[in-house]
């Protein structure tokens, strides 16, 4: 442990901003995981809504720095190629 506060203070931001990232993270992962299985399914209903909602997800996730914005463009061209391939 550390014996300087700003360094004791310091632990504790970091613990909150590492639950809040992963918490961002795991929904992030069930929605691109919720869309890819609608394309594998061939599901139209299911794509409408859950293609948007996982890009979304990417997006707001990248914009809070959770993931890099480069793998957030691969994510989503990803998803979006398998929509329209």
């Amino acid at each position: 442990m550390a014996n300087i506060k700003s360094q004791k203070k310091r632990v504790g931001t970091n613990e909150l901003r590492r639950v809040r990232n992963m918490s961002v993270r795991s929904k992030m992962r069930t929605l691109v995981k919720n869309a890819l299985t609608a394309i594998e399914e061939k599901d139209a209903e299911k794509i409408k809504t859950a293609v948007p909602e996982a890009l979304s997800a990417i997006d707001r996730a990248a914009s809070k720095g959770v993931i890099h914005g480069n793998s957030a463009a691969r994510k989503k061209s990803m998803i979006q190629s398998r929509v329209t391939g």
